[in-house]
């Protein structure tokens, strides 16, 4: 098994709790690997894995809460999924402020866990959608020369061409032709669609 293929990531000190999951997943089609501590995992991690993170919330040693904090100062984008005990409710709920996917209970039925794996992956292969949406954006918005940003930036906030070429010391002729070229560039027919890639642009 490559690591590109791996699905699921289990990270878990009980060796029952690793086996059991590992067999479930397989026995739903899902690829997985385990873990017997966060410090392996994250001795181990590496950005270009993709799936999600089934991650124990109370180990020995780097706790999963600690864990969650060091996935992201390395700029991990898989969602997690906390496993917790009953007396872990408030920090699950911390973890998910922080961004976890989603927590599941002990004891948990297994149908309920694949249901919360199958969102988590769905979730991902969405953002991964949107990232590639979003880089397909800067990259043209890169081709516009200093002046189109100007024009660009100024169209988006709604401001008409005689105030632009006002304000840029233009002629309005060449703010139309810069407009026209911005929204080739940028791949719209509309004011409101250039508008749409400008916010995601500021996100």
């Amino acid at each position: 098994m490559t690591e590109s293929a791996v699905n699921v990531f289990i990270v878990d000190d009980d060796a029952a709790v690793r086996d059991s999951l590992s067999f479930l997943l397989k026995s739903a089609g899902i690829q997985s690997r385990s873990f017997s501590s966060g410090d392996e995992f994250l001795e181990r991690f590496d950005v270009s894995w993709d799936g999600c993170i089934l991650l124990d919330i109370r180990m020995p040693g780097t706790s999963g809460m600690e864990v969650q904090h060091k996935l992201i100062e390395k700029g991990c984008r898989m969602p997690i999924i906390f496993i917790t005990g009953h007396g872990d409710i408030p920090m699950a709920v911390e973890a998910m402020h922080l961004g976890a996917f989603d927590f599941v209970q002990k004891p948990f039925h297994d149908q309920e866990l694949l249901d919360r794996i199958e969102l988590a992956l769905d979730a991902r292969k969405e953002q991964q959608s949107e990232e590639a949406a979003k880089q397909g954006i800067e990259a043209r918005y890169e081709s516009l020369t200093p002046r189109e940003k100007e024009v660009m930036t100024a169209v988006s906030q709604g401001h008409a061409n005689k105030v632009i070429a006002m304000d840029l010391e233009l002629s309005q002729r060449t703010v139309e032709i810069h407009r026209a070229r911005v929204m080739e560039k940028m791949q719209v027919r509309s004011l409101a669609e250039l508008v749409k890639l400008a916010v995601i642009l500021d996100e």
